[in-house]
Formats: C-alpha cells, structure tokens, sequence
C-alpha cells in the first residue's frame, strides 16, 4: 500500500500536470493503473517508481506514468442522442451560415468519438440536397499511446462491437488479420494532435462545435471552470458544446445555456 504522504505527492504531481483529481484514499487505483509501468521499468513496489519520478526530469517518464492513470474509456456513438442532435439539427442549422465547420474532439481517446463524429458528417453529406459547408475535426488527447491507437484506426474484435451498428461496421471499416481498419475516406477527415486542456486554446483556432463528453468529472471544480470558459472563448455566440449526461456546465461558467431539441439537450454558446 502506498503511505500517506506518497500518495499526497502523487495526486498534486497529477493535478499539476493534467488536471486529474484523485480524491481522497484511491491509493489501490494508484497501485492498480501502474502495476504494468512497474513490471516494465523493473520496479516492485510503486514507491520506487515514485521516487524516480521525483529525482528525474524524464519528460518520458512523466508522461508515461500519466498515461498508465489515464482511464480512456470510450465506445462508438457513446449514448447516441449526441451524434443524432450533431446530424439532425447542429448540422444543418450551421450551414445555413455559409462557412466552414470546425468540430473539437477534446480527450478523444483511442478515437472511437472523433470517427464516430467523421461518420455522422458523412452520412449528413450523403443526404439531399447537396452540401454546401466544409467540415473539418479536430481530436485531441494528452496520451500518445492512445493517439498513437487512434491514427492507426485499428481495432480489435472486442473493441469494434461497442456502439457500432452492423450496417456502420460493414460501410465504414475493413476486416484485417488484427480487427478491423476504418475506411481511409473517414480517416482522412480527422486530425489528431497531442493537447493538454490545462494549456491555452488559443492556437487551436476557433470551433463551431466542441465535444468534451465524460472529460469534466476528472477535474475540480476551478479546472472546470477554467476549461469551460477556455472552449467558451474560442467559439461565436450559437456555438455547441456537447458534454456528459450527468456533467452541469452551467455550475462553473455563464457562458452556456441548455439548448433542448427533439432528439435532447446541447450545451450552446450565448
């Protein structure tokens, strides 16, 4: 078990360098997301890998242990009335403005969410009348072994069935000796980058829409804050915020309001 005070030191170095909040006695989820660090580096005990960390100024190190405490959870179309809402009415009302669409997927993870948000695009495209917009989608992460995952557009037979329809899964993916690869016609639509959402937004442009679905839970209360005024900045009044089902926006910042549609609810720029 690791003591006290290690554990105190751990869970500042995480809140410092990505925002993560540990809580109180989580100590087992310490020693659980590192035991596989531990077995590669050749440590046995987390303290030695703790101890490490604090003596070195590894940037590799650092970002591989905040890798391992990551928790990456994601599925295709995670919950379904975001990409419905995304496709039937965000979309369309978009369009209407005659320019280019800039889509975020903030923590993208593996890239289940940004091609599931590259299919709906397409499926909208492929509807009449003809398309005037340009779409683009930018994904983001913190971890380059899930980024890594996500620009390889591979995944396995366990992976593949999670949210996908067999109809989505024949149209947009290839069967291959590991799994599946996803078509190079969605691939090409989304671009990764490595980010920390403790960072300024500022370089990554402007956005129409913004998806940080499940991310805010991670963070206390003033990282929120200073998270939801950030994206709120780099988008124009009638912008969209898609976020979790239990997370509350308007708690931390004013710069949102709950836009109701038939198919739920979205967070939109005031």
């Amino acid at each position: 078990m690791i003591d006290a005070q290690d554990y105190a030191e751990f869970a500042r170095f995480l809140a410092d360098c990505c925002g993560l909040v540990l809580g109180e006695n989580r100590q087992y989820l310490v020693a659980s997301r590192l035991s596989r660090l531990l077995d590669e580096l050749g440590y046995k005990r987390v303290e030695e890998l703790l101890r490490a960390l604090r003596q070195s100024n590894d940037p590799k190190l650092r970002a591989r242990v905040i890798d391992a405490m990551m928790t990456n959870e994601t599925s295709w179309f995670r919950d379904g009335y975001p990409f419905e809402i995304l496709r039937q009415v965000v979309l369309p009302e978009l369009e209407k403005r005659k320019k280019p669409i800039r889509i975020w997927s903030a923590a993208c993870s593996s890239g289940q969410e940004p091609y599931s948000i590259a299919m709906t695009v397409a499926e909208w495209e492929a509807s009449l009348p003809p398309k005037i917009a340009t779409v683009s989608i930018l994904a983001t992460d913190l971890s380059e072994s899930v980024l890594a995952e996500a620009r390889a557009g591979i995944y396995d037979d366990l992976s593949i069935v999670r949210g996908l329809s067999p109809e989505r899964l024949q149209r947009y993916f290839d069967k291959i000796d590991k799994g599946y690869r996803i078509k190079p016609d969605i691939q090409r639509r989304v671009r990764f980058q490595k980010f920390n959402l403790l960072e300024s937004y500022t370089a990554l442009g402007r956005f129409e829409v913004i998806f940080c679905r499940n991310v805010l839970i991670y963070f206390s209360a003033q990282t929120k804050r200073q998270i939801l005024d950030g994206m709120a900045r780099q988008m124009d009044s009638g912008g969209y915020l898609f976020v979790g089902a239990s997370e509350a926006v308007t708690a931390y910042t004013d710069a949102f309001e709950l836009f109701r549609t038939p198919y739920g609810s979205v967070m939109r720029r005031r």
